[in-house]
């Protein structure tokens, strides 16, 4: 089952695949979707927060708004995304879709 997420991602990052960014932000959020099989580990982002306090982070974020880095398996080589929620809360959305009820 695909979860519904959102990432945090530069303008830098959006400009170098194409995608025009009249904003002058330098963070942007946008809808990701992940596979939990594929996920290896999740940790706190701390500099997200940080950032989110400094005021560079888009407007609407709540100030105590936590921050998950997801590591990702890639084959040889991993995939590290930012989401935006605790790591608690994301695991939680993660993994629960794996949950079934069992009838007995």
């Amino acid at each position: 089952m695909i979860v519904r997420l959102t990432e945090v991602v530069t303008t830098h990052e959006l400009a170098r695949k194409g995608i025009n960014t009249d904003s002058k932000r330098e963070f942007t959020l946008r809808e990701v979707y992940v596979n939990p099989d594929q996920v290896v580990c999740l940790r706190e982002d701390e500099r997200m927060a940080r950032l989110l306090l400094e005021g560079t982070l888009p407007a609407g974020l709540d100030s105590r708004q936590g921050f998950t880095r997801i590591h990702m398996n890639r084959g040889n080589t991993g995939l590290d995304i930012v989401v935006v929620g605790h790591p608690d809360n994301i695991e939680e959305k993660i993994f629960s879709s794996e949950r079934q009820l069992l009838k007995g």
